[in-house]
């Protein structure tokens, strides 16, 4: 017998939340097929030595053994996989000969982190990724067309009452061009530092940036100056001019951000917004990253992030580069189902009507009449037993099932719409509920507390 065994950071929603998560993820996977993007599915488990490369900064893994397993496996230990890159890049090098290149994915999965669960953050979590891959050259313009396509989803979102966002950029490139026009060599440091911004203010960055870059007084004046510059529009390049750094990898990513923040003011004015103390606490990435605020909520942190990465996945002679952007569904799903609700589903079960049963000998009966209905696409659920017709509608009413379908000898087949008290004659092969009854909605239902 199962008993109650609480494991912190492991989310399982209670049955109408499931049914949100389950409307919220049904949205992103129209918007990205939508734009061209095909569905994968990858293992659980990957090669500890793959998990375990230099690329993301105090992850902590779960490893993976069989209790009987062979003692050969213990050489080969295996782990869950912490994000859909990794096993992404594995993806790409076992299958580039069958993929037509560049290449569109998203990934929504479950992935496992051995970290502190705190608000917004859990050991088990599913995420949603996208991800642009391409043989040797990856062209630019999908280091615009990633977080737009993000963006796009969240405007889906929002049809559900979902927080508007803010995706703030930056660029790897224009980071470390701009350490280096400062005649810093610790390029690695300089990010980790600069990462911290948020967390620790820039006084404390300043501080790291002289213990672990080396940086002095006025190199860390200049890059505090830099990480302090944010604009929803290309007005922020002449900011960075103005620091009086030059370096061409500073002017290539300059460019590159320009461009994105221009393309997207176009199409979103206001969503997506250089913030160049963005840095990201990944090794792998190149070029653009990106960062996403739900707007009202910023304490919970990043929701969604990414960047590009132009050498994670090789296969010696061949580098794949790519452009990604994850969302954190578990992450988004703390705030729109936790203690300040803001969403719920009309009713707790996928179920529309419920057929009564009056008799056990008449059970047959109801089960047939109930199969008339799914055949049509209504979902339906029989009594689980023979009772009173008020327990029954009581057993409805507590699900939210809105019909009750009644079978008399006499009068022949007649529904209830339970809330409305109003009761009518019925076929079962013409009758259907209103449109917006036949499935759970997810709507709003309070704004939620803001930061």
């Amino acid at each position: 017998m199962a008993q109650a065994a609480r494991l912190s950071g492991f989310p399982e929603w209670l049955p109408g939340d499931r049914i949100v998560e389950e409307r919220v993820i049904d949205l992103l996977k129209h918007t990205f097929e939508l734009n061209g993007y095909a569905a994968l599915h990858t293992r659980a488990v990957e090669p500890l030595s793959a998990l375990a490369k230099d690329g993301e900064i105090d992850k902590e893994i779960f490893a993976v053994s069989r209790l009987h397993g062979d003692p050969a496996e213990a050489r080969n230990p295996m782990g869950l996989h912490f994000d859909l890159t990794v096993p992404f890049a594995r993806y790409v090098v076992e299958n580039a000969g069958h993929l037509s290149f560049p290449f569109k994915r998203y990934q929504i999965q479950p992935v496992w982190r051995g970290e502190r669960p705190q608000d917004g953050r859990f050991r088990e979590f599913i995420q949603a990724d996208i991800d642009v891959v391409a043989e040797d050259t990856l062209a630019d313009h999908f280091e615009v067309e990633v977080p737009l396509v993000m963006a796009q989803a969240f405007e889906a979102l929002s049809e559900l009452g979902v927080p508007p966002v803010r995706i703030l950029a930056n660029n790897r490139k224009l980071l470390e061009g701009f350490a280096r026009g400062l005649d810093l060599e610790n390029i690695p440091a300089v990010l980790r530092s600069l990462d911290k911004y948020d967390k620790i203010g820039p006084e404390k960055v300043g501080e790291l940036l002289a213990a672990d870059a080396g940086a002095s007084a006025a190199q860390q004046k200049a890059l505090l100056a830099l990480a302090g510059i944010e604009a929803d529009t290309s007005a922020f390049a002449e900011q960075v001019l103005a620091l009086g750094v030059s370096n061409d990898l500073l002017d290539e990513g300059l460019e590159s951000l320009v461009r994105l923040v221009d393309a997207a003011r176009q199409v979103q004015p206001g969503v997506v917004v250089a913030q160049l103390k963005i840095a990201r606490g990944l090794d792998y990435y190149t070029g653009s990253v990106y960062e996403t605020q739900l707007r009202g909520h910023e304490s919970l942190g990043s929701v969604c992030s990414g960047g590009r990465y132009d050498s994670l996945a090789t296969n010696g002679r061949k580098t794949y580069p790519g452009v990604g952007i994850s969302l954190g569904v578990s992450r988004l799903m703390s705030r729109l189902v936790g203690k300040n609700r803001m969403l719920a589903a009309t009713r707790s079960v996928p179920t529309a009507v419920l057929v009564a049963v009056t008799d056990e000998s008449a059970r047959a009966e109801a089960d047939a009449t109930a199969m008339q209905l799914r055949r049509r696409g209504i979902p339906v659920d029989v009594a689980p037993a023979a009772s009173k017709f008020g327990k029954q509608i009581r057993f409805a009413d507590r699900r939210g099932i809105p019909y009750v379908w009644f079978i008399d000898g006499e009068t022949g087949h007649e529904v209830k719409d339970i809330r409305s008290g109003e009761q009518v004659s019925a076929d079962p092969e013409l009758w259907a509920p209103p449109a917006e009854d036949v499935w759970p909605r997810v709507e709003r239902v309070d704004a939620g507390a803001a930061d």
